[in-house]
């Protein structure tokens, strides 16, 4: 127990992350639109992309080097690819979560200040704090941040649970969920439960960073089960906003926004009319609390993987090998994707669209080059994946194909 403590890190990082809107829109619309019916679909994401997110700790905890230097190793191409999918995530994905942060904060705790200034004082005070506090404040500040955040969302759920569900509408029928618009819902759902396959090689990078804070190196069996509790945690923290959204808002008939933040508005208004107006603090502080540990935890991940993809693809240029190279790449994605927010505002949906396609499209191949590097000749027969795990790793890439597939033809037709 106590050498799984001092391995905690990567795990609840992929928590922080994940834990994002996915969760807080996504989930609790299901929970409000469909009903409980809506947990199968959340644990079977969850399920079935396991192994792609499990390879990235497995791999660097065996090796001792990142997923991203196991693509170059199987050949450039796949860094590429990796690179590509990185570029789209790094104009797009973040400038989201930030003005969704930014909104959130104003609608939550009515100030009157517009979100492109709220976005910079998040941009300036996450960057100040990844950039001084390093890998080290980031775990440990995001520990605490994750211990709120449960405790929130327990006394929340738990709130709900009492209450008991909303008296229904009358007439009220159940949503058709194989429709055209249940089955879009479902591919946004599933794609981002619990979060986009790509964020394997962040927390490959953070279970290196990782390494490097500890005395002795964890086993593998250590470091597996550390992140398995964030993991488990990102799955658990799901079925809560899916039951709050059932409990406070399924059967009523209500329009639900598609805007994150007008969501978030709704949500907690309806829920203190259900519960009362003292419960407000309690989802106002889980709410914000999950988009805030988002934002920092995927700027550190973008900015460090993308120095890490530099340095693979040109390692003759000393520029990506710098000591400061990770505070230059942080303020660099503050500053573009600030401008981002402030020009392109109006296309946002567009952009994160785009990144979703890409997202959505490559999974399948990022889920076959995760399990091709864990079986390369560097990680020890011992140390690769079992019967089991492999068995389930096809089932999900099979699962990607067929999902992404049937995105592209939804788009198409």
């Amino acid at each position: 127990m106590r050498a799984l403590l001092k391995a905690l890190g990567p795990g609840l990082l992929f928590a922080s992350m994940a834990i994002g809107t996915s969760h807080l829109v996504l989930s609790t619309k299901a929970g409000a639109q469909y009903g409980w019916i809506m947990v199968i679909p959340i644990l079977l994401a969850n399920l079935l992309k396991y192994p792609f997110f499990e390879f990235g700790i497995r791999y660097t905890t065996v090796t001792e080097k990142s997923l991203v230097e196991g693509y170059l190793n199987m050949g450039k191409t796949y860094l590429w690819i990796y690179a590509f999918v990185t570029l789209i995530s790094t104009f797009t994905i973040l400038a989201a979560l930030y003005v969704v942060t930014a909104g959130l904060f104003i609608n939550l705790f009515q100030i009157s200040i517009g979100p492109g200034t709220v976005s910079l004082y998040l941009f300036l005070f996450i960057s100040l704090l990844l950039i001084v506090g390093k890998y080290r404040f980031l775990e440990t500040s995001l520990k605490a941040v994750i211990t709120i955040l449960f405790i929130a969302l327990l006394i929340t759920t738990v709130l709900a649970l009492q209450k008991g569900p909303i008296t229904m509408s009358e007439g009220f029928q159940r949503p058709e969920i194989f429709n055209e618009a249940g089955i879009l819902f479902l591919i946004g759902l599933v794609g981002w439960m619990p979060t986009a396959v790509e964020a394997s090689g962040w927390v490959s990078l953070w279970g290196m960073e990782n390494l490097k804070t500890m005395k002795e190196k964890p086993t593998l069996k250590i470091a597996l089960q550390e992140f398995n509790v964030g993991y488990i945690l990102t799955a658990v923290l799901a079925v809560f906003f899916m039951i709050i959204g059932w409990m406070t808002l399924y059967g009523t008939g209500t329009e639900l926004s598609g805007n994150a933040v007008a969501f978030a508005g709704q949500l907690v208004n309806l829920f203190t009319v259900h519960i009362g107006n003292w419960a407000y603090f309690f989802i106002a502080v889980a709410a914000f609390a999950t988009m805030f540990s988002t934002c920092m935890t995927a700027h550190d991940a973008i900015s460090r993987v993308s120095v890490d993809v530099m340095q693979k693809l040109f390692p003759e240029k000393p520029v990506f090998k710098n000591t400061n190279a990770f505070a230059y790449t942080v303020i660099l994605m503050m500053l573009v994707n600030w401008m981002v927010i402030m020009l392109f505002s109006a296309n946002m949906a567009d952009l994160v669209g785009l990144a979703t396609f890409v997202s959505f499209v490559l999974a399948p191949l990022l889920g076959w080059m995760n399990l091709k590097t864990v079986m390369g000749k560097d990680v020890p027969l011992e140390h690769r994946p079992g019967t089991g795990l492999r068995i389930l790793t096809y089932c999900g890439m099979v699962f990607l194909s067929l999902f992404a597939l049937y995105y592209c033809w939804m788009l198409l037709v």
